[in-house]
């Protein structure tokens, strides 16, 4: 039986070297934000939100224009962080 993430950490890897850690509930919501707000939007150098659900009172924007790579990691409550 595949084991169901408990959230997603989306890393938005920016132009000047950058990385931004956000976090989605759901893959759906990571999906929604990806095609409804950043493809659309992808050459524009205005600014546009990134939803940050999991820190109240904290809001990041963002040029879609400077992204130049995002990666998409799975999270398990389960899982056992190991730090080397």
């Amino acid at each position: 039986m595949p084991r169901t993430a408990n959230e997603y950490a989306v890393y938005l890897l920016l132009e000047s070297g950058h990385r931004e850690e956000v976090r989605f509930p759901t893959i759906q919501e990571f999906q929604k934000w990806y095609s409804g707000e950043l493809v659309p939007k992808s050459a524009s150098t205005d600014f546009i939100s990134v939803p940050i659900k999991n820190i109240q009172g904290e809001y990041m924007v963002v040029r879609p224009s400077r992204i130049v790579a995002i990666r998409v990691e799975p999270v398990f409550s389960s899982s056992v962080e190991r730090f080397n």
